[in-house]
């Protein structure tokens, strides 16, 4: 046992749902980084430190990481370890971002994994789910610190489908929002920038309309599920329908705040099935009006990797992230949009998110994954009396 080694059953930050147990050694003093090559702008940090106390060690530093994901209150083996992205075509998932790492496997050695030492485990270990042992280490590659100028402006799907690599190779980091039920979109850019600091955060417009009065709405239309197309479209209205702009270091506009709980899956699809997939999602909802969908469909893009149980592994992808909250704790009916959305996503050659919800076994992976066997092989050799197996681990393996 590692002193300060902390095993935990594994939640996500929506508390929905279990992908691996969280595998790494947690200091128990407040967490520093333990390396900083300046020359390299890499830092090598303990893995159970939290994004969130990373990120004014980093400013400290005048270092930031190049991409992040919307939460930072996760660890960075963590967020390494199942895969989490945000979005832009010149960026990999966060995990592209490991240089280096250390793991404890399950015979008690210590494993220094780069490109050039232990190769191929470094391959796999950078997805890691958790099986490969406990991640002591992580060596990230940083970049100097930048602003980041945020645009939010109206559009519709039929544009944004249509100019899709247009918005791809305007903006460093573009993504959208799809109103589902509707034609609105919301496009957000964001861009390296040297403009001060400013924000159009309102509390009133964020939480009073934003948090409070959609959260009884999206209650009340657990009674009236024919109001979710009306909610869509009013709120796209209420707080989608100008331009807005914010300014901020990086960090700061990169993660933002989930305030709802909510159930959601994530696929990774090729880039190129990005149109023929929402509009099939599209058309299902038209020709199903029971089945309903909350706002909103989020889509992302990210580069292909070499990362063996990456869902970018070897090509570039879109994400296509939806959602159902539930106000007030209450759980709303998803099975038919989630089984519908999960059918098109394979049509199209998907992969799941490793940290959030879906139905695959281990046949679905074979399929998926090219390099499935060989993760298998590296993790049966590493770990062969399933030390770092758990229930949702063992449907993906065996």
């Amino acid at each position: 046992m590692v002193h300060g080694y902390k095993g935990v059953k594994f939640q996500n930050w929506a508390r929905t749902y279990g992908c691996c147990p969280e595998m790494y050694y947690q200091p128990t003093s407040v967490e520093e980084i333990r390396e900083v090559d300046m020359e390299k702008k890499q830092v090598t940090v303990e893995a159970g430190i939290l994004l969130a106390d990373l990120h004014p060690q980093l400013d400290k530093h005048g270092l930031a990481l190049s991409n992040l994901g919307a939460v930072s209150d996760v660890t960075a083996a963590g967020v390494m370890g199942s895969g989490t992205h945000n979005t832009g075509i010149k960026h990999g998932i966060l995990a592209t971002q490991v240089v280096a790492l250390t793991l404890l496997t399950a015979d008690g050695t210590v494993l220094q994994c780069s490109e050039s030492s232990n190769a191929e485990v470094f391959q796999a270990a950078r997805v890691h789910l958790g099986c490969l042992g406990v991640i002591l280490t992580i060596t990230l590659q940083c970049v100097p610190q930048f602003y980041l100028q945020e645009t939010t402006f109206p559009s519709t799907l039929k544009e944004v489908l249509d100019n899709l690599d247009s918005h791809l190779k305007k903006s460093e980091y573009f993504r959208f929002l799809w109103f589902p039920h509707s034609e609105n979109v919301s496009v957000i850019y964001q861009d390296h920038t040297n403009k001060p600091p400013s924000s159009s955060a309102n509390w009133f417009w964020d939480y009073a309309i934003g948090f409070y009065l959609l959260e009884f709405l999206l209650w009340i239309s657990t009674f009236l599920p024919s109001l979710v197309g009306w909610i869509n479209r009013f709120f796209f209205w209420l707080l989608f329908n100008g331009k807005k702009e914010n300014c901020n270091v990086s960090h700061k506009i990169f993660t933002y705040e989930c305030r709802f709980k909510q159930h959601v899956q994530d696929w990774a699809i090729p880039r190129e099935k990005t149109k023929e997939a929402l509009l099939e999602l599209k058309a299902m909802l038209e020709a199903h009006p029971k089945v309903v969908a909350h706002y909103p469909v989020e889509v992302r893009f990210a580069r292909g990797d070499d990362i063996l149980l990456s869902p970018c592994f070897q090509r570039d992808s879109c994400y296509m992230n939806i959602i159902m909250y539930r106000p007030y704790g209450k759980d709303v009916p998803r099975l038919d949009y989630w089984l519908a959305y999960e059918t098109i996503m394979k049509k199209v050659g998907g992969r799941p998110h490793w940290a959030k919800a879906h139905n695959c076994t281990r046949r679905d992976f074979e399929k998926m994954y090219p390099a499935f066997p060989k993760f298998c092989a590296i993790r049966e050799k590493l770990d062969p009396t399933g030390m770092f197996l758990n229930a949702y681990l063992e449907k993906v393996f065996y």
